[in-house]
């Protein structure tokens, strides 16, 4: 079997290798875009409303948000960390939500009779994690986040990942002695977040949205991602590219960075969010520091969110065709979809040769080396979406004249209409 690097840069596999299959038809009982192409082309499985499993081929384009993710989060301070899904009750009550928290789940165990929470979030697991480290006000400050699932019992899981019970998320939490530390580092994550929604092809549809900031602040802030496929209502401002949510229209008819009273209205889909916890849970847990004086005072918070499996879905929804999905680059799960036509001896020959040139020059390459009609594998390629198809056949041989190196394929954009015969040295830039 072909190796296969999971977690490096490198990915390359043989089809006939690959145990999932493609689908012509996408179940009934989805409706989604997101939902329907991704089951539809063997990314995901369904195993019950809100509930998906990844499959290789959608379990290498989460990876590849991850590390967008860990990256930007890494250059603004973040210290990876795993904490547990599983959280006790008595945490939920210092905080006063067991009761109050409408999509949390909650079960009692057969054998202890203790009562236990499926992390929804992580502010009844951070707060006590950090206030046991003893720190200094030199310590501070601190910012720690995590890639790990989460569970919310969604009285209506539907629109494929865009809305599950069970999801992967990443959150970062940051702790502060002062407003105004909060508030330099608050802008920072802001800019992170920017970076990450550009990176994974959604730049130009993500918006940074006022929200309600509830007891702890005048606002919060989300990043929705305009899509017909969103459950959410936001108003646009032409003049300074932000976006108001429809809880702070109904308070204020007005852009609040710029006050123009012009606002659009589009559906769209929370990405992210960014909020100022203030005090709220280092005061419930008795967080708090020392100052050089001695005067003691509670730790601030940060916490900042963006849901992996719904981003994944989103990116889907903003790039696909009536064919099937078209994934930014940065995200594919390949770079080029390598496509072997005819089993001619000298077809398969040229076809593997050029596999293994690129896999030497580390270009993630899935390879289609099945047995099946030129038909079906476009239209699997197509439905795939990765972003460039090379196609190997007896047509290509015909213009195949001495060393590969200077040996032609047949190269398409999956974004294009047109292919192109190039030589096989182009094609080791693709992907780089």
């Amino acid at each position: 079997m072909e190796e296969i690097v999971v977690f490096g840069t490198i990915l390359t596999m043989r089809q006939t290798e690959l145990f999932t299959r493609t689908r012509k038809e996408a179940p009934k009982d989805e409706v989604s875009v997101n939902a329907r192409l991704l089951m539809r082309a063997g990314f995901v499985n369904k195993l019950m409303a809100g509930v998906y499993s990844l499959l290789p081929l959608g379990l290498r384009v989460h990876q590849k948000i991850e590390n967008i993710i860990r990256r930007e989060m890494d250059a603004i301070g973040g210290q990876e960390l795993l904490m547990p899904t599983l959280q006790p009750k008595a945490n939920w009550d210092k905080t006063d939500r067991w009761e109050t928290y409408d999509s949390l789940f909650r079960f009692t165990s057969h054998y202890t009779k203790n009562e236990y929470a499926l992390g929804p979030t992580h502010e009844e697991v951070v707060t006590p994690l950090v206030q046991d480290q003893n720190l200094s006000y030199k310590d501070f400050p601190v910012y720690v986040y995590q890639i790990q699932t989460k569970f919310r019992d969604e009285p209506r899981a539907k629109s494929g990942l865009l809305r599950g019970r069970e999801f992967s998320m990443k959150d970062l939490y940051s702790f502060h002695t002062n407003e105004k530390d909060l508030e330099k580092y608050y802008e920072k994550a802001r800019d992170a977040y920017f970076k990450i929604f550009k990176e994974v092809g959604l730049g130009d549809v993500t918006y940074l949205t006022f929200a309600s900031g509830g007891s702890f602040s005048k606002y919060s802030h989300e990043f929705q991602t305009v899509t017909d496929a969103g459950e959410d209502i936001i108003y646009l401002c032409n003049k300074c590219k932000v976006a108001v949510n429809k809880e702070i229209i109904h308070e204020q008819k007005d852009c609040p960075e710029c006050g123009e009273k012009k606002l659009k209205e589009e559906k769209a889909v929370e990405v992210g969010n960014i909020f100022k916890l203030k005090t709220k849970y280092s005061s419930a847990f008795g967080l708090k520091f020392k100052d050089e004086k001695g005067k003691e005072g509670d730790v601030i918070m940060g916490c900042y969110g963006i849901g992996l499996t719904r981003l994944l879905g989103t990116v889907v929804e903003a790039h696909y065709d009536k064919d099937g999905m078209i994934w930014p680059e940065a995200v594919a799960p390949f770079a080029v979809h390598l496509i072997r036509l005819g089993i001619d001896s000298k077809v398969v020959k040229f076809a593997d040769d050029v596999y293994k040139k690129l896999e030497k020059n580390n270009v993630e390459v899935l390879y289609d080396d099945r047995d099946a009609s030129a038909g079906e594998k476009f239209a699997d390629s197509d439905l795939i979406g990765i972003p460039y198809r090379v196609v190997v056949s007896e047509k290509t041989l015909r213009q195949a004249q001495g060393k590969l190196e200077k040996k032609k394929v047949e190269l398409k954009k999956r974004s294009e209409k047109k292919e192109k015969l190039v030589g096989v040295d182009e094609l080791m830039k693709l992907g780089a």
